[in-house]
């Protein structure tokens, strides 16, 4: 199935960060002595370009088995510190039958491996693992004919282990080296082909002890011959335009100015970073919106719903009518950086007329467009190479980083490498969509839902239709003005969507004075969730009446959510998370270990979301763009998290990267409730009750 892309991906909508101008003898360079005729995609337009292209069923794009028996393997997919690696692998070595060991992924590299659209949307499990799953069913299946071949003996007297061929009567071995020796593995792969279930079984992260020893070589951490190292002037606010530049002359490092674009490339980072504070630069911008006008912007720079009908079915007035009980409430959710330990980076290298760049980036292909189309140059030119990455969450799909690396290095005429500072990433990156959520509901006494009218401004439609059985309902997303730059981050805004309902789903409860957890049972039908929601009450001993407790739940991307979370509140208003189990559905489990590591790393994140991270702005500029004024999750705020796993190896495998971040939020806003009675409507939580 081809990968979806949401709309509200708004990175991959936005113009292209930078037009340069082509030099006089690059354009004749390219022109040669015939005509060439150059065009510029929109965003939009380069974001949908091969949605619906299919994956190559060619066996040798895939899987590659060396003389050696080492099992080469092919994807697209990038690593960000998600554990991709091992699942791909473990995939890949329980269907082939060999060690995983012997299985070596080649990953997000545009030379080497079929075209990906990126590493987004929890869609590796589903879509890549089936995908390699297959590839090594059918390489398996080929090493059975060699080996029949080779004995001259019937397939149904073979086995595959470990690595070989063993004929079950004779006893001759031959591991999958020899039998692969001077063979391509030309064959086409087998959509029919029998593809065991996973084992569910917890392998070890592969190269741990690198990464923990620090023996993982990032894209920061690479070097090349004669290697510069670029920074780029940045402007006092966003939208700004250069007016003039006053740009000295130093020996050793060579100045760019292209259009609205300076910067420095320098023999080492030091000379840099002198050279770009020696840089004299006047630029001009216009008033921009703050952040104190912020959410009355966003409902005033609104526009209709995507879909004027939205989510709908029923009529709100009937429902409305119906109820005995209706409630009305707004809820917020602020602005959050990704903050990846990782900040964006890229080498850059050119050789001639091609481009070749290592860069962090969740979409090595789509970084490849946008270089080939700033630099007017064919993709078979440009070939981009993605290390495993320190982190990413969403923010790393768009590549203005690699341009710029790209840019210095073609001026200086060596490698140059880029990497953005915090105060960078915290300003130029773009950010987790703020939003306005308007909830409107009606419910009898009995506890039945009769009307629920939804609207976000702004943050998203991800997740936006709940799965409570309600006969009357319209939920709607209405695309606003963003003040700031946004984009995709973890779940986009299934957790803005979750907070507002799954609060707003508490203060019913409380209003009818019906246990929460009972009344979410009572209108919930689809099997799955109640499942969540009963394994995590069960767990955590669900007694609910004024001891700070609360709970949530939800579903996105195939995955299935249900948190409970017990807090306190310190005398100044300081919430402390004391404890959070986390129910999760998301079909057959590949590796146990794996999978709760996810879920506690998303609950971890998730904290910082719900309490404290805030971005702050003012016409145009960042007001805390490091770490010392950002606030995210440290080690004194982790709670004790208990996963349940809730099995389906009847079902096929969901991705967990991004749904365990939706629920912990609403959860804790509601055991705030339970606990003092103060209703928490918008994100972060301590700011407001603070």
């Amino acid at each position: 199935m081809p990968e979806r892309i949401e709309p509200e991906r708004y990175e991959l909508a936005a113009r292209p960060a930078y037009h340069f101008d082509l030099e006089r003898r690059d354009f004749l360079g390219l022109l040669g002595g015939g005509l060439l005729v150059v065009f510029s995609a929109s965003g939009q337009e380069r974001g949908r370009f091969r949605r619906f292209e299919e994956l190559p069923q060619d066996l040798d794009a895939w899987l590659h088995i060396g003389e050696d028996g080492v099992v080469s393997v092919y994807t697209g997919k990038t690593e960000v510190g998600q554990n991709i690696r091992t699942s791909l692998s473990q995939a890949v070595s329980e269907e082939l039958r060999c060690p995983i060991a012997s299985v070596k992924l080649v990953m997000a590299d545009t030379a080497l491996t079929p075209f990906d659209m990126g590493t987004f949307g929890s869609r590796t499990t589903p879509t890549m693992a089936p995908q390699l799953r297959r590839a090594a069913a059918t390489a398996r299946e080929m090493l059975l004919d060699l080996a029949a071949e080779k004995w001259k003996v019937s397939r149904d007297r073979l086995a595959v282990a470990d690595g070989a061929v063993t004929h079950l009567d004779g006893g001759e071995t031959a591991g999958f080296g020899e039998l692969a020796k001077g063979r391509k593995l030309t064959k086409t792969i087998a959509r029919e082909v029998a593809v065991a279930r996973p084992l569910g079984q917890s392998v070890p992260k592969l190269a741990a002890r690198d990464i923990v020893t620090g023996q993982r070589k990032y894209t920061s951490d690479m070097t090349r011959p004669g290697m510069l190292y670029g920074r780029v002037l940045r402007p006092p606010a966003f939208g700004a335009t250069l007016v003039k530049l006053d740009a000295p002359t130093f020996a050793g490092v060579t100045v760019v100015h292209d259009g609205d674009f300076v910067g420095v490339a320098a023999p080492d980072p030091q000379a840099a970073a002198d050279a770009l504070g020696r840089l004299q630069a006047e630029w001009k911008h216009e008033p921009q919106p703050s952040g104190d006008e912020l959410y009355e912007y966003l409902k005033k720079t609104a526009g209709a719903s995507e879909d004027d009908e939205g989510h709908a079915h029923g009529s709100i007035e009937e429902g409305m009518a119906a109820a005995d009980v209706k409630l009305h409430a707004t809820y917020t959710i602020a602005y959050i950086a990704h903050a990846p330990l990782e900040t964006r980076n890229a080498l850059a290298e050119w050789d001639g007329g091609k481009l070749t760049v290592w860069t962090a980036s969740q979409r090595p292909f789509g970084v490849r467009s946008e270089l080939a189309s700033t630099f007017s140059i064919p993709e078979d030119r440009v070939h981009v190479i993605v290390p495993d990455a320190g982190a990413a969450y969403g923010g790393k799909h768009s590549g203005e980083y690699a341009v710029e690396a790209a840019r210095l290095a073609k001026a200086a005429g060596k490698p140059v490498r880029l990497v953005w500072t915090r105060e960078e990433e915290f300003t130029w990156a773009y950010f987790r969509p703020a939003g306005v959520i308007e909830v409107s509901s009606g419910a009898r006494r009995d506890g039945t839902i009769t009307a629920w009218d939804f609207h976000n401004y702004n943050s998203g439609g991800s997740a936006i239709q709940g799965l409570y059985d309600i006969p009357h309902q319209r939920n709607q997303f209405h695309p606003a003005k963003s003040p700031l730059r946004q984009g995709s981050y973890r779940a986009l805004a299934a957790t803005a969507n979750h907070f507002a309902r799954e609060v707003h789903i508490d203060e019913l409860a409380r209003e009818l004075k019906m246990d929460p957890l009972e009344f979410r049972l009572k209108n919930l039908k689809d099997a799955r969730l109640r499942a969540v929601l009963e394994a995590a009450a069960d767990r955590f001993g669900w007694k609910p009446g004024g001891q700070g407790i609360g709970v949530s739940c939800g579903f996105e991307k195939g995955g299935y959510i249900a948190t409970c979370a017990q807090v306190a509140v310190a005398a100044p208003g300081k919430i402390r998370i004391l404890r959070v189990v986390e129910a999760f559905d998301c079909g057959a489990v590949v590796n146990p270990n794996h999978l709760k590591n996810q879920i506690q790393g998303a609950v971890t994140m998730a904290i910082g979301g719900a309490l404290f991270e805030h971005i702050r702005f003012n016409d145009g500029r960042i007001l805390n763009p490091r770490f010392s004024l950002y606030r995210v999750p440290r080690f004194s705020d982790i709670p004790e998290i208990e996963v349940v796993l809730v099995d389906r190896p009847d079902l096929p495998s969901a991705g967990a990267g991004e749904t365990p971040i939706v629920g912990l939020a609403p959860a804790v806003s509601n055991a705030v409730f339970d606990l003092k009675g103060t209703r928490l409507r918008s994100m972060p939580l301590g700011a407001v009750l603070s």
